[in-house]
């Protein structure tokens, strides 16, 4: 019964809060001074539109009449995937925001698991042969890369790589023009997405690395490795089966917490490479001061965040039953 009540928990908080957040993109708008329209879209886009885009936007918006007509198009807008008309880019913004979020799911998916698994393997290595000579340079090397911010690595890596030595695309995800296709178009995206993808699993990969490492320590003299090793069990086993499987516990909560810090590193980067990304359509939006694609983006983060965080909230239940019986 626990257990039940415990996944229904979860899945109702998190729509309360999506719903939260939902009735406040709604309302903060509404409740700034001045005409509606202006403090969606600011005035230097209102100078730019012409009379009948204004009288389009303002029927879009149900502008003209009342709170509960404007909020049920609002919400009738957001269950059609309407999230406004960017000015800068004269399409809707799901439109534009579609465009870009495949680059910056595969940018940020790969560093995800690249460094979920390196820092893992890592961390298992590295806390089983504890105060070895490989131990400590992994440690010192982590904890020196973990200290700088994700655009530092992203600048020295394309300094290094793409302006001195040359052998990495400066900017884009794929090469224009070029017209490539199957192998050669794979390679070609592979090759624009080392240096951005390097520059975020670097530094996600020391907090990972160093949780793992604590956590085998702590682990090492623990009754069942200390009976696994009696058993004469293989140091292969010790390390993955016994040890490295209990060690995913603390590794998998802090994942979810550092996927709100993998999406703003992985903003930083895609301006910095260039990236066709939604940090670069970000970017360009607050130049433009494009609010309805700022506020899309924003709101498509925070949903983001937040369902990353249900879904690690449901995998920690699965991975310790202990959770399960504690609520």
């Amino acid at each position: 019964m626990k257990r039940e009540q415990f996944g229904r928990g979860s899945i109702p908080n998190y729509f309360i809060a999506l719903a939260a957040i939902f009735a406040l993109n709604f309302i903060l708008p509404r409740l700034m001074p001045g005409d509606p329209l202006h403090a969606i879209y600011g005035d230097e886009a209102l100078v730019a539109m012409t009379p009948e885009m204004e009288k389009a936007l303002i029927r879009e918006f149900a502008l003209d009449r009342s709170w509960i007509d404007q909020l049920q198009a609002y919400i009738i807008g957001l269950l059609h995937g309407d999230l406004g008309y960017s000015y800068y880019y004269k399409d809707q913004v799901s439109s534009v925001i579609l465009g870009a979020l495949p680059w910056t799911l595969l940018l940020t998916g790969l560093a995800l698991v690249i460094a979920t698994a390196l820092g893992i393997i890592l961390g298992i290595e590295s806390g089983y042969r504890r105060g070895e000579p490989l131990d400590r340079c992994i440690v010192a090397s982590l904890m020196f890369l973990s200290g700088f911010p994700d655009f530092f690595i992203g600048i020295l890596l394309l300094l290094l790589f793409g302006v001195a030595l040359g052998i990495a695309p400066l900017s884009g995800a794929i090469t224009p023009y070029a017209g490539l296709d199957g192998f050669e178009y794979l390679k070609d995206v592979i090759g624009h997405l080392a240096l951005p993808l390097s520059s975020l699993v670097l530094v996600q990969l020391g907090g990972i690395y160093l949780l793992t490492r604590n956590t085998i320590v702590s682990l090492m003299g623990e009754s069942f490795i200390l009976t696994a090793k009696a058993k004469g069990c293989s140091e292969f086993s010790i390390k993955y089966s016994h040890a490295g499987r209990n060690s995913l516990l603390p590794v998998t909560t802090a994942t979810g917490l550092r996927i709100p810090h993998l999406l703003t590193g992985a903003l930083f980067i895609e301006i910095i490479f260039s990236y066709p990304g939604v940090g670069s359509i970000l970017n360009t939006a607050l130049n433009a001061r494009d609010y309805p694609l700022i506020q899309g983006i924003l709101l498509l983060i925070t949903v983001a965040v937040m369902t990353a965080n249900l879904i690690v909230d449901l995998l920690y239940s699965r991975l310790d039953p202990r959770v399960r019986y504690a609520h």
